[in-house]
This record gives C-alpha cells, sequence and structure tokens, in this order.
C-alpha cells in the first residue's frame, strides 16, 4: 500500500532475543538510534497503553525526542506502537506514523519484519526522504548484532 513502508530483514538471533531488545530499555538504548547516533532515554512498558518513549541524540540534528504508545506486545512475536496516542491511549495530536514488527523464527534465527503505516502517501513519502530505509536499515543490522551476543 502506497501508506506504508516495509523494510525485512533476515537476523542472527531468535525472535525472543529481538524481542528482548525492543522491550527491555536497556537492550534498546544500545541499537535503536543509528550510528552514529545515540538513544540516551527509553522507557518502555510492553503491554497495550503502555509507554513508548525514546530519546535520541544526533550531531547533525540535535535531540530526537518520542512519545509512543503500545498497541499490541506478543512476546516473541509482534510489537506495535504508534505516536497518534501516549501512554493509556492518550491522544497526542500529532500523529505521524504506527510501527508494526513482527519477529518470525527462520532459517536459525529471525525474519524481522517493520511497516511502517502513515495517514496518507504523502506522509509515508516524506518519512522515505527522511531516510526510512537506511535508518532502519543500520537499527536492523545494530539490532542482529546485539540480540546474537544475548
Amino acid at each position: 500500500m502506497e501508506h506504508d513502508l516495509i523494510l525485512v530483514r533476515q537476523l542472527p538471533a531468535d525472535p525472543m532475543k529481538v524481542w528482548r531488545c525492543w522491550t527491555e530499555a536497556d537492550l534498546l538504548k544500545r541499537f535503536f538510534a543509528p550510528a552514529p547516533g545515540e538513544t540516551v532515554e527509553a522507557v518502555i512498558d510492553p503491554v497495550p497503553g503502555g509507554r513508548f518513549y525514546t530519546l535520541m541524540r544526533f550531531e547533525e540534528h540535535g535531540d530526537i525526542g518520542s512519545e509512543c504508545c503500545i498497541l499490541v506486545a506478543e512476546p516473541g512475536r509482534r510489537l506495535v506502537f504508534t505516536d497518534a496516542l501516549s501512554e493509556h491511549f492518550r491522544p497526542t495530536g500529532k500523529p505521524f506514523f504506527t510501527a508494526d514488527i513482527t519477529f518470525t523464527a527462520r532459517d536459525g534465527g529471525c525474519e524481522y519484519r517493520v511497516v511502517a503505516r502513515h495517514a496518507d502517501p504523502e506522509t509515508a513519502r516524506k518519512h522515505a526522504e527522511m531516510g526510512f530505509e537506511p535508518g532502519w536499515g543500520t537499527v536492523a543490522e545494530q539490532l542482529g548484532t546485539l540480540a546474537a551476543t544475548l
């Protein structure tokens, strides 16, 4: 669909290890910002209605914070969060996208699939121009490297 951006990678770790990286704040901080950026803060409550907050720091862009709400949390299988809502399903008034991430056991590792859902094609195009593919691709590589060490 022209509203969605999709990234699929094969990671060298089982789905539960990849899930842990996404749902344990100390692990998420180690992979979530594309290098050389860093995630300096993370709060994750991996239950529906739970808070998903990150603060990334980049030399060229400064600090970028993101306040989101967990919609779906199926350990080792699926994680969905959106910036349209904050903790406890409170509307933020400034939606950009919803991330739908699935973790599927395959070939001794994990098929990692991210679908970034947007309200319209223009917003999806803006996200693509911001660097969705290279940014989320770098994050996927960093995630796979970290998950393989657990």
